[in-house]
């Protein structure tokens, strides 16, 4: 449908809406401005964006005439062609009843941001290539897997919700990709208090979430998303607590010399010694042995872990220091930061 390439300008009721979908994921945004006679057309999207960027700060003017919208701001004045709306599909409509609510739009950005990146890849299961979203009275829990490693967020939000039962949904990954860009783009200096708090609603199959004039309404999976608590090692034998920046540094360095087809670095906490040992070797580079300070408690451990997984995680933490908890070199890994008891990372071990 070529028309999904378009962006629909609507004018009607007082407002400029501007609409965009590619029939999995439908986006709506609030401009002000004066109508002088309501209607609307269709445009090509790419055009009229790059367009617009280049245009100087003064008043816009948009009419249509016949197929095509004029465009004219100080100097510049242009024809875009474009389509009626007829062929536009339509957006759908989720009933407002029930809301859980967000307070700030950067606390959520960074709530999806810490677990992206753990959606699968694959559409093997599809169940997978979304996010977990799990409300629950004033808590909503979002999770992410690819049967390999788990990031776990936990938010507080607020909702009308008198029954407290809990509400699960699985949001495909490029919805949330989507969020995270038009949080990241949001003015937050030119919003009101109350347009920076994010409201979702969602029906059997859709969900919708709203910030100030911008609207993203998408498809939900339809699948059971693993029921991953059971996996979370409860009592680890082995504690470490390590700059972040330091783990990073050398398990980057480790990596160089890895084997391309496994990735493997292993990781080895003598008892009693205050280190963390990250090596790796390979027949065709060579080997490397990184001793990194830590304050480790427990017994002697050691495990091999994936270092592009264990990366991923280190770089989606911002605190300086990371606590991770090891049971052996069989069972999953917790990484979390020392100060936000919210967040967890768990990567699976390589076996050997």
């Amino acid at each position: 449908m070529p028309i999904l390439n378009n962006i629909l300008i609507r004018a009607e009721n007082g407002i400029i809406n501007l609409v965009s979908t590619n029939l999995e994921i439908g986006i709506t945004h609030v401009i002000r401005g004066k109508i002088e006679k309501e209607g609307g057309y269709t445009v090509d999207s790419k055009i009229l964006a790059n367009y617009v960027g280049l245009l100087p700060n003064e008043k816009v003017e948009i009419e249509r005439k016949d197929a095509q919208i004029i465009i004219r701001c100080g100097k510049y004045n242009t024809k875009i062609n474009g389509q009626p709306i007829d062929d536009f599909p339509l957006i759908p409509v989720i009933g407002r009843e029930t809301f859980y609510a967000i307070k700030n739009t950067d606390d959520f950005k960074n709530a999806l941001s810490q677990i992206i990146f753990s959606v699968s890849t694959s559409e093997s299961r599809l169940e997978l290539s979304g996010a977990l979203f799990s409300f629950s009275g004033d808590k909503l829990v979002l999770a992410a897997t690819d049967s390999y490693r788990l990031a776990e967020k936990r938010i507080i939000v607020k909702t009308n919700a008198k029954d407290g039962a809990e509400r699960k949904v699985i949001v495909p990954a490029r919805t949330i990709q989507e969020m995270i860009r038009i949080l990241s783009g949001l003015g937050e200096s030119e919003m009101m208090e109350e347009e920076k708090e994010i409201k979702c609603f969602f029906s059997e199959n859709q969900i919708l979430f709203k910030i100030g004039g911008t609207e993203l309404v998408s498809r939900l999976i339809d699948g059971q998303f693993p029921d991953y608590a059971q996996i979370i090692p409860e009592k680890p034998r082995t504690t470490i607590i390590v700059n972040r920046q330091e783990f990073l540094r050398a398990v980057k360095a480790s990596s160089i010399f890895t084997r391309s087809d496994v990735n493997d670095i292993n990781l080895d906490i003598p008892e009693g010694k205050s280190k963390l040992v990250i090596s790796s070797s390979s027949d065709f580079v060579g080997e490397n042995v990184v001793e990194v300070e830590a304050a480790a408690k427990g017994a002697d451990n050691c495990l091999v872990l994936n270092y592009r997984y264990l990366i991923d995680g280190l770089n989606n933490i911002k605190d300086e220091t990371v606590i991770m908890e090891i049971v052996d070199n069989n069972s999953p890994c917790i990484i979390r930061p020392e100060s936000d008891p919210d967040y967890l990372y768990i990567i699976m071990p390589i076996k050997r």
